[in-house]
């Protein structure tokens, strides 16, 4: 499997997401913002996904071993690099994850929380992602959307909104995503793709599947056009122009102006 990577932050602050590729795997973390809001922790949202995603590398070395079992291993060893830090907080660093592993004649993927993996067929494009965070608090969510973005009155509205997920995060109520516990692993979407059904896949973060998504300024299929003749870069660079068109989010209302944006291109 060929893998072609890129990652680029929203904005001044530091990149949330993360991004690896090998020759047989892909995978993208999209940290979860904290809104200012406290963790409990004193590592920060990069410096959990940095650990998150290299553990998790190390764990899915033997291809035979099922994705979930690996994230549960992973997060546990992450756990184990900070205890001195509150992980009962439901606020600890947390994070999307998507996987998707090159195994003999098959694809297996790993979806937990809004990071899709999308595969190329010879006729169509089939999108796996977990939308379950789309389901809790609407109406905090629609708050946080009648504003434009980095206003105080839209600060104080995605304070509201992120203190009321944490509540909610990782319980049977809400949704879930890689955080301090292994149990979230059993909770991600999981299957298999035949190797000939598949032409190419994308791994990548909500920053980068919203231009189809929300945006609705591309299709799947110029998407892919895009990777082949430009790259990961071309294609965060469109993201980025089409933003910069609405850059309070009057047209698109979302939390913040530019989101990180981390993708991973494979072929074979």
């Amino acid at each position: 499997m060929r893998v072609s990577i890129d990652t680029h932050p929203g904005g001044a602050n530091p990149n949330e997401d993360w991004v690896a590729g090998t020759s047989t795997l892909a995978i993208v973390l999209d940290g979860l913002s904290t809104a200012g809001l406290n963790t409990g922790c004193r590592h920060g949202v990069p410096w959990y996904v940095a650990r998150l995603g290299s553990q998790l590398v190390a764990a899915l070395a033997a291809p035979e071993r099922p994705l979930s079992e690996g994230l549960a291993d992973a997060l546990e060893q992450v756990a184990a690099m900070h205890p001195e830090c509150d992980l009962n907080n439901p606020g600890t660093p947390s994070a999307t994850v998507a996987v998707l592993r090159h195994r003999d004649r098959d694809l297996d993927h790993l979806v937990l929380a809004d990071s899709p993996i999308v595969i190329e067929g010879h006729a169509d494009y089939s999108v796996i992602t977990d939308l379950r965070v789309d389901d809790v608090l609407p109406h905090l969510r629609a708050e946080v959307e009648q504003h434009e973005t980095d206003t105080p009155e839209h600060k104080e509205a995605l304070k509201r909104f992120v203190h009321a997920q944490r509540q909610i995060r990782n319980t049977a109520d809400g949704y879930w995503v890689a955080s301090a516990g292994p149990e979230a692993a059993e909770h991600a979407l999981t299957g298999t793709t035949p190797l000939r059904d598949a032409q190419a896949a994308l791994v990548m973060s909500d920053g980068v599947s919203r231009l189809v998504s929300e945006y609705k300024m591309a299709t799947w299929s110029e998407v892919f056009a895009t990777l082949r003749t430009g790259g990961p870069r071309e294609l965060i660079d469109n993201v980025r122009k089409v933003e910069a068109t609405d850059p309070t989010g009057r047209r698109w209302p979302r939390y913040k102006s530019g989101d990180d944006a981390a993708l991973a291109f494979c072929q074979w």
